[in-house]
């Protein structure tokens, strides 16, 4: 466990790839959820005049949206280790009890998808969150032991995209719960403008603030598209990304002026096609080749925030702005046309 353990802490903290390098390590270049930074600021302030571990802290929201970066730039700010690890790799409580006794005064542990640990996993985390102890039994039958170890004050961060999977003990032990919202075009084009000049390919106004309307108000799809985006430019030998370029790219890549992909539309003419009928996410995922996992944590979120879908109680609905967006008639619940 120990060897898996180190393989987790080189990659988080060692690892050059192109979105470590774009992602900002202090609150100074974080963009963006200015309420979570200014509580989030106060909080850190407080533990670190106090001498004291931040206390637990679980974001959570749909994925891309910076919850990793926050956890890091916590550590920095605390000037605390940061170990990072993911619930799937945690199999069995030995695993997270390894994990725990290696950590030192101050440390801070981040798991990412925290509501896929296992019920018996969950278990060692309430008394190690709650009384910085663990228990361990040792041996079986009339012979079992149960041996305490003692842990040193440790920050634990959870991250997940499914909230209302955490169960209520898990949830009640942070001290501090954020959800993170999606981003605006504004911000996500400050984000395209600064990760440009880490790149070394700076990028016009308004090609930045093209790529920002097209990615969904996420920053993880900003940077990627920004990324092929940089491809196009660089192939076509020009010193800097204009907004030509870029329309061009993304239409290339099949992204279209409201950020939809390929994925979004199948999903959306397939709502149509109901004739304003609701469909089941079971039916949904079967129809598009996908598991529902993916479908409510990927594709639904940010269709829902901006009014594409809806859903109901008998299941998920196209609304008149995917009508409009499609360029169709409005059909009503009644599959009568308005």
């Amino acid at each position: 466990m120990e060897e898996r353990l180190v393989e987790i802490e080189t990659f988080s903290m060692d690892e050059q790839s192109s979105e470590v390098r774009l992602r900002p390590d202090a609150w100074s270049e974080y963009i963006g959820q200015e309420q979570i930074k200014k509580n989030l600021s106060v909080f850190i302030e407080a533990s670190k005049r106090r001498a004291e571990a931040l206390d637990h802290v679980l974001f959570y929201g749909p994925p891309g949206l910076g919850k990793t970066t926050l956890a890091l730039i916590i550590a920095n700010e605390m000037n605390a280790n940061i170990k990072v690890t993911a619930a799937p790799m945690i199999e069995k409580s030995g695993d997270l009890a390894a994990i725990l006794t290696n950590l030192e005064e101050g440390d801070i542990l981040f798991i990412d998808e925290i509501h896929r640990l296992s019920p018996a996993v969950e278990e060692i985390l309430y008394s190690s969150m709650e009384d910085y102890r663990i228990d361990i039994i040792i041996g079986s039958g009339p012979a079992a032991q149960t041996v305490k170890i003692d842990l040193p004050r440790f920050t634990l961060i959870g991250a997940t995209t499914r909230a209302g999977m955490l169960s209520n003990p898990l949830r009640d032990r942070f001290g501090m719960s954020f959800r993170m919202q999606f981003y605006t075009a504004e911000e996500l084009a400050k984000i395209v403008t600064q990760a440009s000049k880490k790149l070394e390919r700076e990028i016009v106004k308004e090609a930045a603030l093209e790529i920002a309307k097209r990615s969904r108000g996420t920053p993880r799809i900003a940077l990627r598209l920004l990324r092929r985006v940089r491809d196009f430019a660089e192939v076509a030998q020009e010193s800097h990304i204009n907004h030509k370029t870029t329309q061009y790219a993304l239409n290339e890549l099949g992204i279209n002026s409201h950020g939809f992909d390929e994925m979004d539309l199948r999903l959306l003419n397939l709502l149509v096609s109901a004739n304003g009928k609701a469909m089941g996410l079971s039916s949904i995922a079967a129809s598009l080749s996908e598991d529902e996992g993916t479908v409510e944590d990927v594709l639904e979120p940010y269709l829902i925030a901006n009014g594409y879908l809806e859903r109901t109680a008998k299941g998920r609905r196209a609304t008149r702005a995917t009508y409009d967006v499609l360029n169709m008639e409005y059909i009503n619940a009644d599959g009568t046309l308005f």
